[in-house]
């Protein structure tokens, strides 16, 4: 998926805007992925705490939507992520 340039108006901060852009490239054409917050953190190069704050002000902008996975003997397993709409988001916040 490719990220629009209107992601940088939202006025985010940096580790947001990074690791929407990582979930933009891990999604596929309906806009789902399913990566680790351990798996992001050590693409890039950041910490755990780092991507669950992101993440958190991915949500709290709607630009994400989160969505927890279970395995089948009933153990959690990696969060699905959905990216939204970023136009609409830009439309809100403008």
């Amino acid at each position: 998926m490719i990220v629009s340039r209107r992601i940088y108006d939202l006025g985010l901060p940096h580790r947001a805007v990074t690791v929407y852009c990582y979930l933009c490239d891990r999604s596929n054409k309906q806009g789902e992925c399913f990566p680790s917050a351990k798996t992001i953190a050590m693409d890039l190069s950041i910490s755990r705490r780092t991507v669950f704050r992101a993440l958190n002000e991915l949500l709290d902008k709607g630009l994400i939507e989160k969505q927890p996975r279970l395995r089948d003997n009933g153990g959690s397993s990696s969060n699905l992520y959905r990216l939204t709409d970023v136009q609409k988001e830009v439309d809100e916040n403008v």
